[in-house]
């Protein structure tokens, strides 16, 4: 009996040693795995979706695109009543007005018979929408003898570039682009780009820009509602999907 007693001592403290060293095993373990975690930095598959619906900064920067998208709407459509965006003919008694409350102006002086003068129109019909910064307009030369004289136009078409309300440079007839009638329009806008009074196309947005960044805002918040109702249930977390 004793002996017995013995032997079922002696097993009882080699299970407990060993249940000791699995123990210290799986202590040894986690350590690792904590050390692990903690260089790998945080776990971002824990982010609550909800937390993101709700952030304030995402919330905020929603709100400033909006309301700078709201901003360039309105500008816009000022300057579209004011004529920006179409080529328009102008009286004489409108001239002055048109080339001095706004910035950029580009005058076509021209002559209803004259050949030129409507191929002239064919080229900034083309680019006035395309610079919407700039006005285009034209102004009947035989009509407006007191600035035809005092802007000293003697050959049409002519064309003179006004940037705030000074005539800083003009094309007159088509001697500087090319002396021929099928000049592209690409010549035109070119001497409009060097004297400024058009200005270059923007490069291209990158992720800084407005539309860009509002753009990306949509898309997260599409994508993050779209990810809530997608969330998996307690049954579909629970499944083997192996």
């Amino acid at each position: 009996m004793e002996d017995l007693e013995k032997r079922k001592g002696q097993m009882h403290s080699l299970a407990f040693g060993r249940a000791m060293a699995k123990a210290a095993e799986d202590y040894k373990k986690e350590l690792l795995a904590a050390e692990a975690a903690a260089k790998a930095g945080p776990s971002y598959a824990q982010v609550d979706v909800d937390d993101l619906l709700d952030d304030p900064d995402l919330e905020k920067l929603h709100a400033e695109r909006l309301a700078a998208m709201q901003r360039e709407a309105e500008k816009r459509a000022a300057m579209q009543r004011k004529g920006h965006g179409a080529y328009e003919e102008i009286s004489e008694g409108e001239f002055l007005e048109a080339v001095t409350k706004t910035e950029r102006v580009v005058c076509h002086f021209f002559h209803q018979d004259f050949e030129r003068c409507r191929i002239m129109d064919t080229h900034l019909a083309a680019l006035a929408p395309k610079h919407f910064g700039t006005r285009f307009i034209k102004l009947s030369a035989p009509d407006a003898p007191f600035f035809v004289e005092k802007l000293q136009v003697r050959m049409l078409p002519c064309i003179v570039m006004f940037v705030s309300g000074v005539a800083v440079d003009r094309v007159v007839g088509f001697d500087q682009l090319g002396a021929a009638d099928n000049f592209p329009t690409s010549t035109l806008e070119k001497k409009l780009l060097k004297a400024g009074v058009v200005q270059p196309p923007p490069a291209p947005k990158d992720d800084s820009d407005d539309e860009a960044a509002q753009q990306r805002s949509r898309t997260m918040r599409a994508g993050l509602a779209q990810l809530q109702r997608a969330r998996p249930t307690e049954s579909d977390e629970d499944s083997d999907f192996d």
